[in-house]
């Protein structure tokens, strides 16, 4: 098991949580629309949480590495897996 550093570990799953509730909510909202796809209200808050979880991935992509294979850029060596998987990570 790869045993990182209290706070960067700490930071880390923080930052990752994040980037699964900004997800989540997208996500949620999207099932919404599909069945209230009026609601002027509602692809507002669609749109706003999209860029927010794209912020929030951005923002942990470029600190700890690609949370996708999709995001590894296409250049030798093949990165996507020299960083730690997400369960590789010690839980507290």
């Amino acid at each position: 098991m790869v045993m990182m550093p209290e706070t960067n570990n700490t930071s880390r799953k923080e930052l990752l949580k994040k980037v699964q509730e900004a997800d989540f909510f997208a996500l949620e909202l999207q099932l919404f629309l599909n069945t209230h796809p009026n609601c002027e209200e509602a692809l507002q808050l669609y749109s706003e949480s999209v860029k927010k979880a794209k912020a929030l991935r951005n923002e942990y992509e470029s600190n700890y590495g690609p949370l996708t294979a999709m995001s590894t850029p296409a250049k030798a060596p093949w990165q996507w897996s020299r960083n730690p998987w997400t369960w590789e990570i010690e839980r507290s």
